[in-house]
């Protein structure tokens, strides 16, 4: 029988971002500088492939022969992306574990960006021995979720896709709604409330759990949201694509 591996690289596909590091698999920290080109304009899949092969290149010769996990903004089933979310529409029914496997040369594990983020936060962070349901939730381009149950992930949830005033929430409450209206923190944190109201009534979760590039300034909006279950910041904040990812290697 094989030993699993003691280190793997993350690579996190975001909207705005291509992030990748390379990950201790006992402890989950990032054992590497994280590295980040900006997402290819369009993000269509020969520029996000030859970006992915520039990032494995940044993290340098202690990259070599790693495992690499890829995590996408997309529905992700057997490897197919079945969605586009902040991506080149191109995406949508293609084999892309098979193509990255082939850009970078040696096998790799491919799922949903914010299913990453919570399996980060499931094997090395504030979901771990968590019994119940809990959502994770990413703030960042848009709003990407994960269902945890009883310890195991229950993939492609899409809680930044119900629709609210005729539209996918997430175009009216993410980050990005902040910033393209100007709003002020106060204001937006109330329309975050209202998505947050929203999850829990239709699910009922006990933990809720924020990450995203948002959740590095909690202070700015989550003394501004109730909510009946606990709500806590991911433990590894930005960093937990990256490291959800990478733990793919371990199966």
């Amino acid at each position: 029988m094989t030993n699993p591996p003691q280190r793997a690289i993350g690579i996190d596909i975001g909207g705005t971002g291509m992030k990748a590091g390379i990950v201790d698999l006992e402890t989950g920290a990032l054992v590497s500088d994280r590295v980040r080109i900006p997402t290819p304009k369009g993000a269509t899949p020969p520029d996000v492939l030859r970006t992915a092969t520039e990032l494995v290149d940044l993290l340098g010769a202690d990259a070599e022969g790693l495992p690499i996990g890829v995590c996408f903004p997309a529905i992700v089933k057997a490897g197919v992306t079945l969605s586009a979310a902040n991506v080149s529409d191109e995406w949508i029914g293609l084999e892309a574990d098979t193509m990255f496997s082939q850009a970078l040369g040696r096998d790799i594990h491919f799922v949903n960006d914010a299913d990453a983020a919570g399996l980060a936060e499931l094997r090395f962070g504030a979901a771990k021995a968590q019994p119940g349901l809990t959502i994770m939730t990413t703030l960042g381009t848009g709003i990407g979720s994960a269902f945890l149950f009883d310890g195991k992930l229950v993939p492609n949830s899409e809680l930044g896709h119900l629709i609210w005033k005729g539209d996918s929430i997430e175009k009216w409450a993410a980050p990005t709604a902040r910033e393209r209206e100007d709003l002020s923190w106060a204001k937006w944190t109330s329309r975050l409330q209202k998505f947050y109201a929203h999850v829990e009534f239709l699910f009922s979760p006990d933990l809720i759990i924020v990450g995203g590039g948002v959740s590095k300034n909690p202070e700015k909006f989550l003394p501004g949201i109730t909510t009946r279950a606990p709500i806590v910041v991911a433990e590894h904040q930005n960093n937990a694509g990256i490291i959800g990812a990478a733990s793919l290697a371990l199966g």
